[in-house]
């Protein structure tokens, strides 16, 4: 079992590497999806519940279905929409929109969370926008400092 470990190890770190980095970073469902199935795929070949080549193949299969539908995604827009999700907008021009909040289930504590992180504030007046991204981060826009646009016509 040590070897198989050994062998499978040295197999992620390549499919990572072929995948790119973002398979476990904070993105989206795309990229998580596929790294919770490349671990159960990979833990069967260690643990030898399954044939090992056969196994390997499979996560490898999905490793390269993920690196094309990346792609797919970077050319067509309509695709990555399709596989990644759109953005949301939480606030517009100061306002909380309750409608979408209530929709992506984002509290008003996790809103003034993101605005102290993301922008700096604690006053939803100085937000222009807010959106919660696809990657599930909440972003934060800022209104412009009036007092600067008043100086310089």
């Amino acid at each position: 079992m040590a070897v198989r470990a050994l062998i499978v190890f040295v197999i992620a770190v390549t499919l990572i590497r072929v995948s790119n980095k973002r398979i476990f970073g904070k993105f989206t469902s795309f990229d998580i999806v596929l790294g919770i199935i490349l671990g159960s795929i990979l833990s069967r070949a260690i643990t030898a519940n399954s044939p090992f080549v056969p196994t390997i193949c499979a996560a490898t299969v999905l490793v390269l279905l993920h690196r094309l539908m990346g792609l797919l995604a970077f050319r067509y827009d309509w695709f990555g929409a399709l596989v990644k999700g759109h953005h949301q907008m939480l606030v517009k021009d100061g306002e909380i929109i309750w409608k979408q909040m209530s929709l992506q289930n984002i509290s008003k504590k996790d809103l003034e969370e993101a605005m102290r992180n993301a922008g700096n504030t604690t006053d939803i007046s100085a937000v222009k926008y807010a959106f919660l991204e696809r990657s599930g981060d909440i972003s934060i826009i800022l209104k412009s400092d009036e007092r600067e646009n008043d100086q310089n016509p």
